[in-house]
């Protein structure tokens, strides 16, 4: 046995020179991974974020087993510790008796006894590492267990008191710790390795599968922009890409409908408008027929009376006057959004009162009998008062000579329509038959009695319009006298 006097050694680490690399430039991984393909885009960010998971999981596992092995190997030593000190195997003479080097090295230990001076005993050949710590609890201070080094091999080592001056050191070897450590943290590099292939796999799964629908809809907008064909998209499953789908369908098939409807109305208003331009025409070349006769002086060449002349004047002014109408009708049809008119606040009565003023020269062979209550409304008045004086037009052309046109202008109080300003024109004609009164706010429509009779089949239509850019509506009904009643409603300010 020998007695060895220790010392507690101070050591400085060094510190670790920092480096200044200087300005960077900004990274530009941001826009890189913008410019990837969206699939290729979801798997890399699936497949970086489980990576990340694993990598966070693993780090979280491999320090609570390290702390939890730790903590076990220094309750364990204290444990002992405590024990030996409380059997009296603290007193120098008994415990060098009792223990010898051989058993201390079979279970790995290294004991010691610290007297509060710094002088430590210990059995030749299994000295533990004794420092400042040590040298505290003997007098008097406890300290944690701590890590220290022997010969450059890691122990665990800790004090407890054991006496008035002493305290008795153990120490055991953190080899096999540290080498179940290694094996642990091999284990997880290994399983976060195949947990982040498996996670690749699974985020090229998921984009795939995923993406499927949207490369549909890019393949479909591509054919439609290629090719002009509308047919709608399949649609399955019920997500958000479902959803987009019948959107998308949606939106084609409005498209779709307003293709077919400015092609009727391009066909129809050629049809329209081959008839006044024929018979204009017709009546121009009568005219400079008669005009180069009369200029050639041959007796048998067309000449026509002023009689003739003067009504073959007032017909071709009432065709211009009737293609001018007609042409103004179109443009104004062929209008897929409302016009950039700023909305004012008026009184739809006096609209109607300028409509009746300018209805009554129009036909006046027709009396116009009209109840007016004042109804603020919102909206284009010249756009109102066009509609309304088509509605008189109207009526007025199927009354007869004498006729009367009863014109009523009230709020709105039928359940369907509250808070509305309702306008309503009854003539003293025919009728609208029940099957053609949902059909005579169409386009063109002119019903078998009407196709005798001037108009193009616009009028109604421009009043459907203007009611539906004013949030309000039209409907055709049978008047009280028989007639047909036309109604159209606006919302009140």
């Amino acid at each position: 046995m020998s007695a060895t006097t220790g010392g507690a050694g101070v050591g400085s680490p060094g510190a670790e020179e920092g480096r200044d690399d200087g300005p960077t430039a900004a990274p530009s991984g941001w826009q890189l991974l913008l410019e990837i393909p969206l699939r290729r885009r979801v798997a890399i960010l699936v497949s970086v974020g489980a990576g990340l998971l694993v990598a966070l999981i693993s780090v979280a596992v491999f320090f609570t087993a390290y702390r939890a092995l730790y903590d076990q190997l220094d309750q364990s030593l204290v444990e002992r510790a405590t024990a030996a000190s409380s059997s009296g195997l603290a007193d120098p003479s008994l415990l060098f008796k009792v223990v010898s080097s051989d058993a201390l090295a079979a279970g790995d230990f290294r004991v010691a006894i610290v007297s509060a001076n710094g002088r430590a005993l210990f059995i030749q050949g299994s000295e533990p590492p004794v420092g400042d710590p040590e040298i505290a609890v003997a007098s008097g201070m406890p300290q944690p267990p701590r890590t220290g080094f022997v010969g450059g091999a890691p122990y665990r080592v800790v004090a407890v008191a054991a006496g008035s001056g002493r305290a008795l050191v153990l120490a055991q070897e953190l080899d096999p710790t540290r080498r179940t450590l290694s094996r642990l943290a091999i284990v997880l590099v290994v399983v976060g390795g195949i947990g982040v292939v498996l996670a690749a796999v699974t985020g090229v799964a998921i984009a795939r599968a995923g993406l499927g629908p949207v490369e549909r809809l890019i393949s479909a907008t591509e054919r439609v922009a290629r090719t002009g064909d509308l047919q709608p998209i399949t649609v399955t499953g019920g997500d958000e890409i479902a959803r987009l789908t019948r959107s998308f369908n949606a939106m084609l098939a409005a498209l779709a409908s307003s293709i077919d409807r400015q092609r009727r109305l391009v066909a129809d208003a050629g049809h329209e408008l081959r008839t006044p331009l024929t018979s204009l025409r017709t009546n121009l070349e009568l005219l400079v027929a008669a005009e180069e006769g009369a200029a050639s002086g041959r007796p048998d060449a067309p000449r026509l009376s002023d009689t003739d002349r003067a009504e073959l004047t007032a017909d071709l002014r009432a065709q211009i006057d009737e293609l001018a109408t007609l042409v103004g009708d179109v443009v104004e049809l062929a209008r897929d959004d409302p016009p950039e008119v700023a909305a004012e606040h008026l009184d739809l009565s006096e609209v109607v009162e300028r409509a009746l003023d300018r209805a009554r020269p129009r036909a006046p062979a027709v009396r116009f009998e009209a109840e007016l209550t004042p109804c603020e409304v919102v909206g284009d008045a010249s756009a109102l008062e066009r509609a309304v004086l088509n509605l008189l037009d109207n009526a007025a052309k199927w009354s007869p000579p004498g006729g009367d046109v009863r014109v009523v202008l009230r709020a709105g109080v039928a359940p369907e329509r509250p808070g509305t300003a309702v306008l309503e024109v009854a003539d003293s004609g025919p009728g609208i038959a029940p099957e053609e009164r949902e059909l005579v706010f169409d386009r063109f429509f002119r019903s078998a009695d009407a196709r005798t009779m001037p108009g193009s089949g616009l009028g109604l239509s421009i009043v459907a319009q203007t009611a539906a850019r004013h949030r309000g509506g039209v409907s055709a009904h049978e008047a009280p006298s028989g007639g047909a009643l036309l109604r159209f409603w606006v919302p009140r300010a």
